[in-house]
């Protein structure tokens, strides 16, 4: 319908470099983006809190507990899909971590009365953003290293 403009229009973007199974370079980009604007925001917030240092220490130290267990988590369940043999002592171990480390930010934010509604919902989506970022950037850097890996066989 465009006659000889068609080749100009739709011309094909030059194929990325990348082996079969790798994450393309904008998702990592993304992923990793992600995770520094979550984990960032969620500690310039705590940063500029007017509450104690006690419960600033809560929070962070909710955060490193989220990111650990969500990237413990990730591993247990994708090396049981592969067939991985993993115990159900550490499965079970990472979920409990994962959950308590969601209840307790929950927790933490319901009864924090010195923290206004909308600092709640700033650092709960922060919370969230940042463990999805973080399962997201392990799932990538396992894909790269087994695409690596297949690559090299």
């Amino acid at each position: 319908m465009l006659g000889e403009r068609d080749e100009e229009v739709f011309a094909k973007k030059p194929a990325e470099k990348r082996r079969l199974g790798e994450p393309t370079g904008a998702f990592k980009g993304a992923a990793w983006g992600a995770l520094v604007i979550g984990v960032s925001s969620y500690l310039i917030g705590l940063y500029n809190a007017t509450m104690e240092l006690n419960e600033k220490g809560y929070y962070i130290v909710l955060l490193i507990l989220g990111l650990y267990s969500a990237v413990s988590l990730q591993k247990a369940v994708r090396d049981r899909d592969e067939g991985i043999r993993v115990t159900n002592l550490y499965y079970g171990i990472s979920w409990f971590a994962l959950i308590s480390a969601i209840a307790l930010m929950a927790i933490g934010l319901f009864n924090a009365g010195s923290i206004v509604l909308s600092e709640k919902g700033f650092y709960g989506i922060s919370f969230v953003l940042s463990l999805f970022a973080v399962v997201t950037v392990q799932k990538n850097v396992r894909d790269a290293e087994e695409a690596k890996n297949i690559g090299e066989s």
